[in-house]
């Protein structure tokens, strides 16, 4: 089964801040989220699921330093944040 990927206007405004600072991500962010699209399980992603204030939510890794958050429900996988780990929690 093939998700369907939803992005927020949140994600839509931070994937834009975060191409225009790292171009070289571009590719790399597609190949997550077509993996994510996949299998949002797949080990690669090292999918997580997030407690505190993010309770519910989880996030998986673009690289070791950046993550994008998300939350799915059924079918549909809302993309919520992207950016550093410091960012996004």
């Amino acid at each position: 089964m093939k998700y369907k990927l939803a992005p927020t206007s949140i994600y839509k405004r931070s994937y834009k801040s975060f191409v225009k600072k790292h171009p070289e991500l571009v590719d790399k962010i597609n190949e997550k989220l077509e993996l994510l699209q996949n299998n949002p399980q797949a080990p690669s992603l090292k999918t997580h699921t997030l407690s505190g204030k993010l309770n519910g939510l989880q996030s998986f890794s673009i690289t070791y330093e950046y993550r994008i958050v998300f939350m799915q429900a059924g079918e549909t996988i809302y993309l919520l944040n992207l950016g550093s780990h410091d960012d996004v929690y």
